[in-house]
């Protein structure tokens, strides 16, 4: 198997990390102590058009697949994993599932301008008592009219406080558990929709992690994502399409700590030297490496076979 990258792709890992070193890195640790969302960071790469990479040029997208998301989003968190968490969750959990699950109408008017980084996207499934178990989801989405009223909140919903489109699931026929969920496209000025708590984290404070809640929010029967009953389905394969990308971003910021630690070790001397030409430290940084190596190799490997439209994930 050739692992190599095409010139195009090499092209795209050196212009985001010039990118992410120069605009993203000076403001990284600003944004993590301060709980600060970095919203002067989503026009800098909507101009380099990374939102728009894994759609096609047609919706508003910048072409390419699983494996430049994947070299976007790692070298994005290699300096500041709230951006690059930021990015998965519009771009990969909200605007992929609309490409993949909408029809024609849906993917022309809310695709592009998540591609295009005009506004930002949130996935809404999680609940307080349904998380790893949908099938207990209590936000619940009643025929009206043409169209459907939902009432219930989320929890961890990321992205949460800025999205202008929500991808939100909620259950059309509880009797039927995950059979009953259905997918539906909410705009953040559907009166009725409200932000709640701001979760404090320990961790990707600059981005956004909230409660949503909906009172009466009517969404016309146009905004449905699928046929009733299809929500499950498009959750579980929203989830499983961004799992590469997550990986790029455990990727991003183990090879990112690897690169501060032997920074340090290089700089920080004992004895007259500096540290890195201790053996002891020799082995636990090559031992880092190893491992972050090993970790790059299954990813892209797995971003592969996504691309291929092989089995990818176990």
């Amino acid at each position: 198997m050739d692992f190599s990258l095409t010139e195009e792709q090499k092209m795209l890992k050196t212009m985001v990390a010039d990118f992410a070193s120069k605009e993203l890195e000076p403001i990284a640790a600003q944004i993590d102590e301060e709980s600060r969302f970095p919203a002067e960071s989503i026009p800098k790469m909507a101009g380099l058009g990374l939102p728009g990479v894994g759609f096609p040029e047609e919706y508003g997208g910048s072409g390419g697949g699983t494996t430049e998301s994947c070299l976007v989003i790692e070298e994005i968190c290699r300096v500041c994993a709230a951006t690059g968490t930021i990015l998965i969750a519009s771009s990969g959990l909200t605007g992929i599932p609309i490409f993949m699950h909408g029809d024609e109408g849906q993917k022309k008017r809310f695709v592009p301008p998540i591609a295009s980084g005009q506004v930002l996207g949130a996935f809404a499934l999680t609940e307080a008592g349904a998380g790893s178990d949908p099938a207990t989801m209590e936000t619940t989405a009643t025929r009206k009219d043409k169209g459907y009223v939902l009432n219930g909140s989320k929890i961890f919903i990321t992205n949460g406080a800025e999205a202008s489109i929500i991808l939100v699931f909620a259950s059309t026929d509880k009797s039927l558990r995950h059979k009953g969920i259905s997918a539906f496209i909410l705009e953040k000025d559907t009166p009725g929709f409200s932000v709640g708590k701001h979760e404090n984290k320990m961790g990707i404070r600059g981005s956004s992690t909230t409660e949503l809640a909906f009172e009466d929010c009517f969404v016309p029967e146009e905004n449905r994502l699928g046929n009733e009953g299809d929500g499950f389905r498009i959750a579980i394969n929203t989830i499983d399409a961004s799992r590469v990308t997550v990986a790029a971003q455990a990727l991003g910021i183990a090879q990112g700590a690897f690169d501060r630690a032997l920074a340090y070790a290089k700089e920080r001397q004992q004895f007259g030297q500096p540290i890195v030409n201790f053996q002891a430290i020799q082995w636990m940084l090559a031992d880092m490496a190893t491992q972050i190596d090993a970790a790059r190799l299954l990813t892209y490997r797995a971003a592969f076979l996504q691309d291929q439209g092989q089995p990818f994930i176990k």
